[in-house]
């Protein structure tokens, strides 16, 4: 099964952001992926949330879901739109929140990002998500060509315990769009992916943010394929563009077989003090 990830340095105007995602959608069908996998924040990165507050819409409302839906419709192809800034229909805080799209244009799950990026990085960086940001209260599994696709974005990738649910719900491929900062990027991102994989016995398909946007923010590329041995089939580096990566998935039950670490997973209780 083929799947395409595209590595993108979104801006801050949403109409051209979504004409390049339209053109990777046709692009990727053309390639002939089964399924595309685009990053975090693919409408708009925009840091000054005065500036992007103009932009942001709701679900119902928001131009480049609706165009990428169109897109997947008008070319075949299941999409997972890893996220959008999108308004709440209720509440003051905005949604991080991805979707996958079918090949008919309809949207089959939705995630809302559970762990929000409160850090200060030693180069200085300081990121506040909660400040606008409400976090999601579930783990999501969805039915796709690929199998079940277990749904995580970003920050949600230091948290094993959500990987951990996502497989027992029957998920044999994840995906991970995100925008790693550098610092972060360069330090963790393949081995946690990596990790993740290995743990999991599981396809894990990484879409991410790369290069110097036009907000002023620098993400760290390399979006990834790896297989459920925690081999690299795909390592995108730096820049934009479409990637392209063939899974055989049968190589779960061969990997989850030689290795059933999922069929040996036990309740954790609470840990106790030593006295």
């Amino acid at each position: 099964m083929k799947v395409a990830l595209y590595q993108a340095r979104t801006g801050i105007d949403p109409a051209a952001n979504a004409d390049r995602l339209v053109k990777a959608v046709r692009d990727a069908a053309a390639g002939g992926a089964a399924m595309l996998f685009t990053p975090e924040m693919s409408g708009l990165l925009d840091r000054d949330r005065a500036r992007a507050a103009a932009h942001l819409r709701s679900e119902a409302e928001d131009p480049v879901l609706a165009a990428v839906r169109a897109a997947a419709a008008e070319a075949g192809i299941w999409v997972h739109l890893g996220s959008l800034a999108l308004r709440a229909e209720a509440g003051d805080k905005l949604l991080n929140r991805g979707f996958v799209i079918d090949a008919e244009g309809k949207v089959r799950a939705r995630y809302d990002k559970m762990h929000l990026f409160d850090v200060d990085l030693p180069t200085g960086e300081s990121w506040r998500e909660s400040a606008a940001y409400a976090g999601g209260e579930r783990a999501v599994v969805a039915d796709t060509p690929l199998g079940i696709l277990g749904l995580s974005i970003c920050y949600d990738l230091r948290f094993a315990g959500l990987y951990g649910a996502l497989t027992d719900a029957g998920a044999t491929v994840l995906s991970v769009p995100a925008a790693f900062t550098v610092p972060t990027g360069a330090a963790h991102w393949h081995v946690l992916l990596r990790a993740r994989a290995i743990e999991a016995g599981a396809f894990v398909l990484a879409a991410a943010q790369s290069g110097r946007h036009e907000d002023g923010r620098e993400t760290y590329g390399h979006s990834l394929a790896i297989d459920p041995w925690g081999r690299v089939l795909l390592d995108m580096g730096e820049g934009e563009g479409l990637g392209f990566a063939e899974l055989d998935l049968g190589e779960v039950d061969e990997v989850r077989g030689r290795l059933p670490a999922i069929s040996h997973r036990r309740p954790i209780p609470a840990a106790e003090r030593a006295p």
